[in-house]
């Protein structure tokens, strides 16, 4: 009994100590000379909540949400890395990619892990996730930026942003709502455009099957 007991005990306690481990925060960073840009860093709340930053002082983040579900599959991403405790960075010999910083910060807890290509497929996985959501941002941004300061831009912002989703490069898709619809209703910008962004909206909140 005492030994049934034991073992219920460790069962039960797997999933509250995940439990504890996903209150944690995910930071993602890649420093890459030359690329545009050339530094960018992520943070990820368990609640979905991210923050995208081009230097760690930068005045102007940007910020989304991802789904219950995207978050799910990051947050289990990094609990099967074991929250970056173990090196990720392979031995092979590969071109330069950017450096790479993957960290788990928990209260005073924090461990990291530096890296420029890692052969374990669940490190691709999550840095893939990461870089999608910088993709994301960088989309907005150009919208935003060419919505605010070139009208005549917001076509090719409106094309890159399509293009990025039929690729599946894109994430948090409900960030780009407000200006998109904000576009289609605003006769200042081309015909063109705003039939675009309306069409873009769409797509978004009606995704292909």
């Amino acid at each position: 009994m005492r030994r049934r007991a034991l073992l219920l005990g460790s069962l039960f306690a797997l999933p509250l100590a995940h439990a504890a481990a996903a209150d944690g925060r995910l930071f993602y960073s890649r420093t890459f000379p030359g690329s545009t840009p050339a530094y960018f860093e992520i943070t990820l709340e368990p609640t979905g909540d991210g923050v995208y930053k081009e230097a760690p002082d930068d005045d102007l983040p940007l910020k989304f949400k991802l789904s219950a579900a995207d978050v799910q599959q990051v947050f289990d991403l990094a609990a099967k890395l074991d929250y970056f405790k173990q090196p990720l960075e392979s031995p092979l010999k590969v071109a330069f990619m950017g450096d790479k910083i993957l960290r788990y910060v928990n209260g005073d807890a924090k461990s990291e892990q530096k890296y420029n290509y890692s052969e374990n497929l669940a490190a691709q996985s999550i840095t893939d996730w990461f870089e999608r959501m910088a993709e994301s941002a960088l989309r907005r941004a150009d919208l935003e930026r060419a919505a605010k300061y070139d009208h005549l831009g917001v076509d090719k912002a409106l094309d890159q942003i399509y293009a990025s989703m039929e690729e599946g490069h894109l994430v948090a898709l409900e960030q780009f709502l407000p200006m998109l619809d904000r576009i289609a209703k605003n006769e200042t910008y081309m015909h063109q455009s705003r039939a675009k962004a309306a069409e873009v909206a769409e797509f978004i909140r009606n995704p292909k099957k």
